[in-house]
């Protein structure tokens, strides 16, 4: 599986607590395979859920490890419309998860997640899940 991989919050934080064997397999196949995408919302996500600074600073390396995006101009009021047009159709999804997605777009990645929201996401924006 080739190609640009944005890995949404709930994949590493499964991924970090050994949750899931066929989920760690595969996201370490993506890490060998795939340009990884992390935006830096992501990043302050997981280290606002951390328990320990040891965590944090696993967190930190990623800076090194992978490609960190943040938001263009216009990122925020694009994931606004995209929650907008979502909710029009009678689903709320959460902002911030709208952002992600928009960030994806923008940088031409897949999404990988756990989250089953994105699917709503998807079809609006013409966005690939994994």
């Amino acid at each position: 599986m080739n190609g640009n991989v944005l890995v949404d919050t709930s994949v590493w934080i499964n991924y970090f607590q050994k949750a899931n064997r066929d989920l760690s397999e595969k996201l370490e196949n993506l890490l060998s395979d795939s340009q990884i995408f992390v935006p830096k919302i992501v990043i302050a996500g997981l280290i606002q859920g951390a328990h320990s600074e040891k965590e944090i600073a696993v967190i930190a390396n990623f800076l090194d490890a992978f490609k960190i995006v943040d938001q263009k101009e216009d990122t925020w009021l694009k994931a606004g419309k995209l929650s907008f047009g979502i909710r029009k159709k009678g689903k709320s999804v959460n902002l911030i998860d709208c952002y992600i997605a928009v960030i994806a777009k923008e940088h031409r990645c897949s999404i990988y997640t756990l989250d089953r929201h994105f699917n709503d996401i998807s079809k609006e924006l013409g966005i690939k899940l994994l």
